[in-house]
């Protein structure tokens, strides 16, 4: 390290001061042509990427071009400069070590990065369900991404943690199917109430008749017989669609004199003589 700190000063005082800011000034001509080529070519890139690309995949050709424009310059100076640069690679490498000991998780997340960008799982603007989180993806970075929660909170998910845990893109295909639970009373007349339930369906404004609604009856529960309303509708009118059925569900089942029974427990009391 002494002897290229040698090197840097015997380069720069090595001639007279004319000399010396003639040689200092082609120098940073030199790495403004350099930068300036590399965003040249970063520009070219994306244009000939265009829209076909995903926003993830242009991030990662603007900010590894951006990079390698700047390892091109700094070697240009190394070398404008005399610098030995096995000495400075070799003083680069113990630093590196150093740093890659103290900054595993950074490390860890910025390779999570590049799986996560190149896998296209998701992309700006979609909804995603991280664990217990929800929210709309703001941003995708090397380190992490960021959600906007329905309540307009920002959450910092690393994207160490995407990899690992499961992820639910709630928004990648154009349509998304609420699925409606009711239960009834046992002596209700199940094909009335499916001819109803299917009628509800087809004249809801916010759902879809293709593909066309779907009905289970799930389960015997105890004290009662459960079903299972599945209704399509695009992914933009999701909560449109989600209230204006519970609304009119509850609104025919009044009038249709539907029961829908409360959870029973029968209690037997048995008393010793």
């Amino acid at each position: 390290m002494k002897s290229t700190l040698q090197t840097v000063l015997e380069s720069l005082s090595g001639s007279g001061p004319e000399r010396r800011l003639v040689d200092l000034a082609a120098l940073v001509l030199t790495v403004i042509v350099i930068l300036v080529v590399f965003r040249i070519v970063r520009a070219l890139i994306l244009k000939i990427a265009g829209t076909q690309a995903s926003p993830q995949l242009r991030f990662i050709i603007g900010r590894a071009t951006s990079y390698t424009g700047v390892v091109v310059a700094l070697m240009t100076v190394f070398n404008r400069l005399g610098v030995d640069l096995s000495a400075v690679l070799g003083a680069a490498g113990i630093l590196g070590v150093a740093a890659g000991f103290a900054a595993q998780t950074s490390v860890s997340n910025i390779i999570s990065g590049f799986f996560v960008m190149t896998e296209r799982a998701f992309r700006i603007g979609d909804l995603l369900r991280v664990d217990s989180v929800s929210g709309v993806v703001e941003s995708i970075s090397l380190l992490s991404i960021r959600l906007r929660t329905p309540d307009n909170q920002l959450i910092r998910i690393p994207n160490e943690t995407i990899i690992k845990t499961n992820l639910v893109n709630m928004s990648h295909f154009d349509n998304r199917r609420f699925d409606l639970r009711v239960s009834v009373s046992y002596g209700t007349d199940l094909r009335a109430v499916r001819e109803l339930l299917l009628d509800i369906a087809k004249n809801n404004e916010f759902a879809l008749q293709e593909p066309a609604p779907i009905l289970i009856f799930d389960t015997l529960a105890p004290s009662a017989i459960e079903i299972m309303l599945g209704v399509w509708g695009k992914k933009e009118n999701f909560l449109a669609l989600k209230n204006s059925m519970m609304i009119d569900v509850t609104e025919r089942f009044r009038t249709e004199n539907v029961t829908v029974p409360y959870p029973r427990l029968d209690v037997a009391m048995k008393t010793s003589e």
